[in-house]
Parts: structure tokens; C-alpha cells; sequence
């Protein structure tokens, strides 16, 4: 579980192909301070450290990871949002995330201010003016929505501490939708 509040901007140390998967070593406290078999959330996305070592730590990721997220893209030197799983009595700060990413959405527009993300189809059912929505593992306020995707009005601090302010269009981001909205609809369908 994670809330979406990022901890820590990590860099990209290796990106190793091992067959179908991929060995993924991020340099950030974040992530190195955690025991092996801790999850972490790099760019929204649940992963378990395999390895740590001299404030690095080691990722091994699926091909059904790399085949849902955009993790596959990334490279040495690249920056990456890192959160640690929330522990017991640490304030919810963002919304409740799971670091299971649901689609890759895509920049439409950003011109510093605003951030306009078009979403998979079968997640915009998902979007509400108001609502939460994770963007490469930052939890987001919706601003607005139409038929494409969503806005969100970001303030200095989030583009400060997170990735988000090197984002343009066409760049692609994981999105995870609100799960208590998938909750809700799943208990409402007949």
C-alpha cells in the first residue's frame, strides 16, 4: 500500500535485459533503506528490492510488468518517483495506492501549470472531476475531464520533488485509478 506522496526523485543506475525480464538498480535512500523483499513504488509501480547495496537497490521485473508499465523504457541517468510502502501509523497524505499500475496514459499537453494526461478508454469511466488518480506514482487532484483524458493543476512543490516537470507531449506515464472506485462498481454490477 502507498499513498502517492513521492519521497524521493531516484536515478536510474542499470537497466539489464535477462531474457524476457529486465534487472532494474535505482540509486535512492528511499528505496536502499529497505530490507530485501520490501516493496517500493518506482514511477508507480509496486516492485520488490532484491538487492541493496551503497544506497542502491535492485528490482526484478516480469515480462508482464514491463508488458503494463513503462518501466521497460528506462535507461541509465534517467529519473525515476520513488515511495516506500506505507507503514503502519504514517499519515495518509495522498490517496490509498497500490502500486498496481492499470494502463499507460499519454501527455496530451504541459505548459507548466497544467497537465493534460489522456487515459486507456477503459479507465476513463474511472476519472471524476475531483476524484484521485496516480500519474507515474504521484497521486493528482483531477481538475477537469472530457473525452479523452484528464487535467490536473500542478503546484511548484509537486513539480519540485517529483519527475512530473520534465513530462511532455506524447510522453507516456503508468496510471492507477482510484481503487475504491473498481470497488464500488464491482459491488454495484449486477
Amino acid at each position: 500500500m502507498f499513498t502517492g506522496i513521492v519521497r524521493e526523485k531516484g536515478r536510474v543506475v542499470a537497466a539489464e535485459r535477462r531474457g524476457d525480464a529486465l534487472r532494474l538498480v535505482v540509486e535512492a535512500q528511499a528505496a536502499a533503506g529497505e530490507e530485501i523483499g520490501a516493496s517500493v513504488a518506482i514511477d508507480g509501480c509496486c516492485l520488490t528490492v532484491v538487492e541493496q547495496e551503497d544506497g542502491r537497490a535492485a528490482f526484478d521485473l516480469s515480462l508482464e510488468t514491463l508488458s503494463r508499465t513503462t518501466l521497460g523504457r528506462l535507461h541509465a541517468g534517467a529519473e525515476v518517483n520513488v515511495e516506500p510502502a506505507l507503514r503502519a501509523g504514517e499519515p495518509l497524505g495522498g490517496h490509498y495506492v497500490q502500486g498496481h499500475v492499470d494502463g499507460v496514459g499519454s501527455v496530451r499537453s504541459f505548459d507548466g501549470e497544467v497537465l493534460w494526461v489522456d487515459v486507456p478508454h477503459e479507465l476513463h469511466r474511472y476519472c471524476v472531476e475531483k476524484g484521485s488518480l496516480t500519474v507515474g506514482g504521484v497521486s493528482l487532484t483531477i481538475a477537469a475531464v472530457d473525452v479523452e483524458g484528464v487535467a490536473f493543476a500542478l503546484v511548484p512543490h509537486t513539480l519540485e520533488v517529483t519527475t512530473l516537470a520534465a513530462l511532455a507531449p506524447g510522453d507516456s506515464v503508468n496510471v492507477e485509478v482510484d481503487v475504491l472506485a473498481k470497488y464500488v462498481e464491482r459491488l454495484v454490477r449486477p
